[in-house]
């Protein structure tokens, strides 16, 4: 608790001085019901008041339970920079706690479409929450909703955000440009971003350097849920490509070539900030597609993201933090064997457990 109120404490009330219910209770039973499977403010007022008793005995609730119209009031007012600045802290405090290890190696950057988080004849323009995942701990350490649906511009403020001291960057094409490749490079990172068609020149140029430098791949097999597939890589001095584009501390270029089953091989490329072995680059690559499936699958098999409908003001941002923070508490519980849905099952049932999931805060 002492933790929770230290880091959500610099959150300012957006509501009037005559409002009854403390902020920060609020946030709280909103974060407990969270890690109990709410997914949405009515299922948290309805989680308060089920577990009125076990609250009472850690928050003071002088006013009684909120409503499911004071949790909405709240997180349609609150500031989503303020409110994801309080999620950072707090992660970051509670991972040392945990015994959590600080990032390291991949940062993988992605945006996730909020898709029924749309105003009423724009289900073709949903938000978009931009997030940076840590695929060493498997957690969330920033998120940002795209302004104006602009995923480049989230991605530089996330990477703003970031100590990347010993980390690799990685990112679809989207984001391969030089303020990208500068942003990662001045907080002390590295970086791997693919490069498509949308960068024409970058793209020929990289396809050149390849075709002259000495072919030496590595390349992996896989066999997993009934088919097979294989990769191979190789990497290439960029040669002037850095001066030429004005690409921050390109150092590389490289093409990993994929084969599914009897598809037609998928050659995909890349802007590298220093020459890995081909093996390493495999498996940074890989890693890379962990945000897909330990966060964005995650988030809508445990907590329904796809098929939250708050929409309005900050409510869409706001609520999607919150998930992302009662995920990263989730797997910071030592219980490796039991899948996040079970873990938050468990809480919802055994109030023992659901201490035991938070015990790092206090």
């Amino acid at each position: 608790m002492d933790r929770f109120y230290e880091c959500f404490g610099e959150v300012e009330d957006p509501r009037a001085d005559n409002c009854l219910h403390d902020l920060l209770e609020i946030l709280f039973i909103a974060l407990l019901a969270s890690l109990c499977g709410a997914r949405n403010c009515s299922e948290m007022a309805e989680f308060g008041e089920a577990k009125e008793g076990l609250l009472r005995s850690v928050l003071t609730l002088a006013h009684g339970v909120p409503s499911h119209d004071t949790f909405s009031r709240i997180f349609r007012l609150l500031d989503p920079l303020a409110f994801e600045a309080a999620f950072r802290s707090f992660t970051a405090a509670f991972a040392r706690t945990a015994g959590v290890a600080k990032p390291k190696g991949v940062v993988a950057i992605d945006g996730k479409a909020l898709r029924r988080a749309y105003e009423c004849g724009q289900a073709h323009m949903p938000r978009v929450m931009v997030t940076a995942w840590g695929a060493a701990t498997r957690m969330t350490l920033a998120s940002r909703l795209a302004p104006e649906g602009n995923e480049a511009a989230a991605a530089l403020q996330l990477i703003g955000l970031l100590q990347l001291k010993a980390c690799v960057v990685t990112a679809d094409a989207l984001h391969c440009h030089r303020a990208m490749a500068r942003a990662i490079v001045e907080q002390g990172g590295d970086y791997v971003l693919a490069v498509k068609a949308n960068q024409p020149a970058l793209l020929r140029d990289a396809e050149a350097a390849l075709a002259a430098a000495p072919a030496a791949p590595a390349g992996t097999a896989e066999k997993a849920h009934g088919r097979e597939e294989s990769r191979s890589a190789v990497v290439a001095v960029a040669g002037a490509m850095a001066v030429k584009h004005d690409f921050p501390k390109l150092c590389a270029v490289a093409r990993i070539d994929s084969r599914r089953g009897d598809d037609p091989p998928v050659s995909r490329y890349f802007l590298l900030s220093r020459r890995w072995p081909p093996e390493r680059l495999l498996g940074i690559v890989r890693t890379h597609w962990d945000i897909e499936n330990g966060l964005h699958w995650t988030l809508d098999v445990a907590l329904d993201e796809d098929l939250a409908r708050s929409r309005k003001d900050h409510a869409p941002a706001n609520l999607a933090v919150l998930r992302r923070l009662a995920l990263n508490i989730a797997r910071a519980h030592p219980d490796t064997k039991t899948s996040l849905r079970r873990k938050l099952l468990r809480a919802g049932w055994d109030d023992t457990f659901l201490f035991d999931l938070i015990r790092h805060m206090r």
